[in-house]
């Protein structure tokens, strides 16, 4: 599941960002949140694709993908928590456009099935 996470915007070699695998991974009610210096920011997992989407398919944000670089899982039942840093590159307008941060994600298992519940994430 984090690594189909990742996966999703992915946009190497003109592929297409899987965003509806991404909307499968959540659970209905799924949030995304960014921590950072301007504060806290918070989508539905629609409105979190949307303007992603569009940045990844209309040129703006090319060659770009993120992939994790360390994590761990706890699982506490039908419930855990993923922590992960990861790194991501691309270009952003002709731009470079590196970072990285962490991601902290909340998962349950409803009918046998584990969803993320929440994405709380900082960029260094």
């Amino acid at each position: 599941m984090i690594s189909a996470f990742y996966a999703a915007f992915d946009n190497r070699g003109g592929r297409a960002p899987a965003t509806q695998t991404l909307r499968e991974l959540f659970a209905p009610d799924g949030r995304i949140t960014r921590v950072s210096a301007e504060g806290v920011a918070s989508w539905d997992v629609d409105s979190f694709i949307a303007p992603r989407e569009a940045m990844l398919t209309d040129g703006r944000l090319t060659d770009f993908h993120e992939w994790e670089t360390d994590g761990a899982t706890e699982v506490m039942g039908a419930i855990a928590v993923h922590r992960s840093h990861y790194r991501k590159t691309g270009r952003l307008d002709g731009a470079p456009y590196p970072g990285g941060g962490r991601k902290l994600i909340s998962l349950c298992q409803t009918d046998g099935r584990w969803r993320i519940v929440s994405v709380v994430w900082e960029d260094d």
